[in-house]
C-alpha cells in the first residue's frame, strides 16, 4: 500500500531518449504520471510492461497524462548498455521518453529503482497530479484496473490536489 501523502521521489536518470529535454517529475505536476520501469531482457517487460505503457500513452491526453519508461537495470549490465537501450525502442517503436537509471555506486541496484523501493521489473508507478505517488505495482496489471486508476487520478478535483489530499474511488477527499 503507498502513502498517499508520500511526495514521489525524482527520477534519478543518466540519460534521456525520445525527449528533447531532461524530464522530472516536479515540472510534470499538474499531470498524472505513469511510469513503466522495465529492461530489455525482461519478457514481461517486453510482452506486457511495455505495450500497456503503449496503450496508455495512446488512449490518454497528454496534457491529463504523461508516460515515461524507464530502463532500470539491475541484472546482465554488460548487455543492456545506451547503444543497445536505443536499439531497442527503435525495433518495438517505443515513442514515449525513456530515462536510463542511474547506477548507483553501492552496488548493482539503480538509484531510482532503489529510491521507490522496487522489487524488479516490471513495475507500474501511478504519480498523482499533486506529485505523490499513489500507486506501485509489481508485475503484470490489467488494462481495467489500471485504467479506472489512471483515470481516478485525473478526475480528482484541482481543489484536492492543491490541499494535498488524497481522494478515494467514491470521490471523497481526504
Amino acid at each position: 500500500m503507498t502513502d498517499p501523502t508520500r511526495i514521489a521521489p525524482e527520477l534519478l536518470v543518466s540519460r534521456w531518449f525520445n525527449t528533447p529535454v531532461p524530464l522530472s517529475l516536479a515540472a510534470l505536476r499538474g499531470r498524472v504520471v505513469v511510469i513503466e520501469a522495465f529492461q530489455m531482457l525482461c519478457p514481461g517487460c517486453v510482452s506486457h510492461g511495455l505495450p500497456q505503457a503503449q496503450r496508455v500513452r495512446q488512449v490518454f491526453a497528454r496534457e491529463d497524462v504523461e508516460v515515461i519508461g524507464l530502463h532500470t537495470v539491475f541484472e546482465h549490465h554488460a548487455a543492456m548498455t545506451p547503444v543497445a537501450l536505443e536499439a531497442f525502442l527503435h525495433e518495438y517503436r517505443i515513442g514515449f521518453p525513456v530515462g536510463v537509471d542511474a547506477p548507483s555506486e553501492a552496488g548493482p541496484i539503480p538509484r531510482t529503482m532503489a529510491a521507490y523501493g522496487m522489487r524488479g521489473t516490471p513495475t507500474l508507478l501511478l504519480v498523482d497530479r499533486a506529485g505523490r505517488l499513489r500507486q506501485h505495482h509489481f508485475g503484470q496489471v490489467e488494462d481495467l484496473l489500471l485504467g479506472a486508476q489512471i483515470a481516478m487520478l485525473a478526475a480528482e478535483p484541482m481543489t484536492a490536489i492543491a490541499s494535498g489530499a488524497a481522494c478515494g474511488v467514491d470521490g471523497n477527499c481526504a
